[in-house]
C-alpha cells in the first residue's frame, strides 16, 4: 500500500515541547508515525503524515498536543479526485484551521 499523504502544511497539529513530559503515548497511539521521543521529549518527525485523528491529543496526560480532528481536508481531496481537479484546502478550512 502506498504511503498516504495529505496536502502539505495544512495539519492543525501542534506540540508544546515545554509542557511535554516525554511519556511517549503520542508515539504509541499515532497510526502514521508522526512522533518520536528524543531526549525525554516528544518530537514531531513527520507532520504532513498526520491525519488529524486526535488520538495523540486524547492520550496526552498533560495536554501538550493540540489537533482539530476532522475530515474537512480529506473530504476536499476525495472530492477533488472525483472531479479530476486540483486538491485544495481553501474552501473547507479557514485560516485558523490550516496549521
Amino acid at each position: 500500500m502506498p504511503e498516504l499523504r495529505y496536502l502539505p502544511d495544512v495539519v492543525t497539529l501542534t506540540l508544546d515541547v515545554d509542557t511535554c513530559i516525554g511519556c511517549g503515548g503520542c508515539a504509541v497511539v499515532c497510526p502514521h508515525g508522526v512522533f518520536a521521543v528524543e531526549d525525554k521529549k516528544a518530537k514531531i518527525v513527520d507532520r504532513d503524515a498526520c491525519m488529524e485523528c486526535g488520538a495523540c491529543a486524547r492520550n496526552c496526560p498533560v495536554e501538550a498536543l493540540s489537533v482539530q480532528p476532522g475530515v474537512g481536508c480529506a473530504a476536499r481531496i476525495i472530492m477533488s479526485a472525483l472531479r479530476r481537479s486540483e486538491p485544495t484546502c481553501d474552501s473547507c478550512c479557514d485560516d485558523s484551521t490550516r496549521g
